[in-house]
């Protein structure tokens, strides 16, 4: 099953963020909690964290991407 990973919203004041990073590429194996991307907001940056285990089969947003919205996809992992 294919699994959107969003942006989560982090912080009461939070509406947008910066993919600072991705740590992670197309096709590369991940398993639930390892680190996928780096993430700059106006307070603080944080590492998105993978949701399920799987494969990374899309990233829909480049490294250096400012102004994202919480709630945006950023990639999608297949589970397994």
């Amino acid at each position: 099953m294919a699994v959107e990973v969003i942006l989560p919203k982090w912080g009461l004041t939070m509406e947008e963020g910066t993919l600072t990073e991705w740590l992670v590429k197309e096709g590369q194996e991940v398993k639930e909690g390892d680190a996928l991307a780096d993430v700059e907001t106006d307070k603080v940056t944080n590492q998105l964290e993978a949701p399920v285990s799987g494969v990374v089969t899309k990233i829909l947003v480049e490294n250096g991407t400012e102004e994202i919205a919480v709630g945006t996809v950023l990639c999608i992992i297949e589970e397994k």
